[in-house]
């Protein structure tokens, strides 16, 4: 994160060059940031130089969604993805700089404020081109500030004055003085009677009297003292989270803009958390920008427009899928992934273990659980107390009319007693079904997870056996492990994408092939887990089976990705909707 004093944003075009003498609002000097490298999903070759430039966003929207089954992992070169996808891994620092060249980008052309135009981009989601349309349709102007929450600049007589006549510095200087800021209309202080100016003013918060130097307030007229301002904001920023969307204390919609924010508050940890709220939503917001999920990571991934492809993040070396924001999840789509994520969090599998193991009384549809059955006896009788009603366990009919076949129902091939044992059936099945999937998922996150304190043992291991082999030869084991964790992140993958999958041919063949899969890493995540000095066979034997199997596993691997890349570009897929 940048330091207090270089998050200024303050790039108003309309100050002079004698002003600037005095009180420079230029941010070229205050961010010291090397020029962001590209690097292309293509390969692992950067370029850095003029040409170098971030890119500009064209198209795409995403969403960012969290995932507990997240773990990072190295990338790969066997996911199929566009090799023209370029990408910058920015830094805090660099993430503030791009921020502030996009607001001069657009100041250059309203000649707005710089607070203002972050406000404006902030509610167009960093869409420059859309805020431009909006901004220059003269029928639409008002409700364009009206929307954003900010008082129309156009319509302060000040700051008219202050854009006509720029090029006057006593003028910009005689609007600047009745400011708190110097270099800001946004926090002003106003008097009722300009012959008589007050000396004193009433807070509108806690109701005191106090120096005019001492109040503050906003476009909107309403003022505070310096105190309530900065308990408010603290309040807001430490306790509700909020940076981008502080309304003026008086409630009347208009926001609180990041240059007031910070020369109100003087705590530097209210100014830091305040200094990532807005970095946070800066990144969120923009649609062609992403977090990295790394643990700890503080990196943010910018690309030219939003697709389906694989970054890796320079720093702590994870990949992860662009569009959705989540770790590279080949080979299923961002659209199944989420929908199974939903599935897995919601209670939708808990209605489906209720229908499972429960029937409903056929007259008052009380849930009946199998406890309560009284074990192979069928007669049921409802135990709600204004209900009362007997009926067969079996076939869900009146218990009356079974006559001699008391606890023998003998009823099944009905149409009304198939119906129900038909839906209970088809429930059971169901939640069968994804149980099957989901138990595999979990296992393979679980072992992925585990398989990361591996590493440290085989590192261990690898620093051993340098006494009887060179640093170079021991390196397979490393090798392994990166082919072992991307495996399991792979078979991890395949049971959502199973579980959506129609029956049909290619499915069998994916089946076959996550199947080989499964069990080739298995066996790999066996030899790494065995302590060679504990074998019968030498070091140069054991080296050669394991390299032998993770190669195996490569190979398998790569086949399985192959053949769901085939299937996707000849529509051999076919999902089941409704699960």
């Amino acid at each position: 994160m940048a330091d207090d004093d270089q998050f200024d944003i303050d790039t108003d075009s309309e100050i002079d060059d004698d002003d600037e003498n005095e009180e420079s609002d230029d941010d070229t000097g205050f961010f010291p940031i090397d020029e962001p490298v590209v690097y292309s999903s293509q390969s692992s070759t950067t370029t850095s130089s003029a040409a170098a430039q971030i890119p500009k966003e064209t198209k795409g929207t995403s969403e960012q969604s969290g995932n507990k089954y997240s773990t990072s992992i190295n990338a790969s070169n066997n996911h199929p993805q566009d090799n023209n996808f370029e990408y910058v891994v920015l830094s805090q620092d660099d993430i503030v700089k791009y921020m502030v060249e996009c607001i001069k980008e657009v100041n250059e052309v309203i000649k707005l404020p710089s607070t203002t135009v972050r406000l404006l981009l902030h509610h167009f989601r960093w869409d420059k081109e859309k805020l431009m349309e909006r901004f220059y349709d003269p029928n639409h102007q008002d409700e364009l500030f009206r929307q954003a929450h900010i008082v129309n600049p156009f319509k302060r007589p000040h700051l008219q004055t202050q854009i006509s006549s720029s090029s006057h510095r006593s003028t910009r200087r005689q609007i600047s003085s009745s400011s708190l800021s110097p270099s800001s209309a946004s926090i002003t202080t106003t008097t009722t009677n300009p012959l008589r100016p007050l000396t004193e003013q009433t807070c509108l918060i806690c109701c005191s009297t106090k120096p005019i130097n001492d109040m503050a307030g906003l476009e909107c007229g309403h003022t505070f003292c310096i105190i309530c301002w900065q308990q408010y904001l603290t309040y807001k920023i430490m306790h509700e989270g909020i940076g981008q969307t502080i309304p003026c204390p008086a409630k009347c919609d208009i926001l609180v803009d990041d240059r007031t924010v910070l020369r109100l508050i003087e705590d530097s940890d209210v100014r830091r958390k305040y200094q990532h709220l807005i970095t946070n939503s800066f990144v969120e917001c923009n649609r062609n920008m992403r977090w990295c999920p790394g643990t700890n990571c503080t990196n943010a991934i910018k690309a030219p427009y939003c697709d389906v492809a694989m970054v890796t993040c320079t720093t702590c070396k994870t990949s992860f899928c662009f569009q959705c924001g989540q770790n590279w999840h080949e080979p299923i789509k961002c659209k199944w992934l989420k929908k199974w994520q939903k599935k897995c969090h919601d209670d939708s599998e808990t209605s489906n273990w209720i229908a499972a193991n429960t029937k409903e009384c056929p007259k008052c549809h009380a849930t009946i659980g199998k406890k309560e059955k009284n074990g192979g006896c069928n007669h049921l009788i409802c135990k709600n107390q204004s209900c009362k009603y007997e009926f067969c366990w079996v076939c869900l009919g009146a218990w009356e009319p079974h006559g001699s076949s008391w606890y023998n129902c003998n009823r099944f091939n009905e149409d009304d007693a198939k119906k129900a044992r038909d839906e209970q059936d088809r429930s059971r099945s169901a939640l069968q079904r994804y149980l099957h999937y989901y138990k595999r998922y979990h296992n393979h996150h679980e072992s992925l997870r585990l398989e990361n304190k591996l590493l440290e043992q085989v590192q261990k291991r690898m620093e051993s056996m340098q006494q009887q082999m060179s640093w170079i030869e021991v390196q397979f084991l490393q090798i392994a492990c990166d082919v072992l964790r991307q495996c399991r992140q792979t078979l991890m993958y395949t049971y959502p994408f199973a579980f959506y999958l129609k029956r049909n041919n290619h499915s069998i063949i994916f089946e076959q092939n996550q199947a080989d899969l499964e069990h080739a890493t298995e066996e790999l995540s066996g030899y790494l887990e065995r302590d060679f000095s504990q074998t019968n066979a030498s070091l140069t034997e054991m080296k050669q089976k394991v390299q032998d199997k993770y190669r195996y596993c490569s190979t398998r691997r790569k086949v399985l990705l192959d053949h769901v890349a085939e299937g996707y570009e000849c529509d051999y897929w076919e999902y089941n909707e409704g699960f």
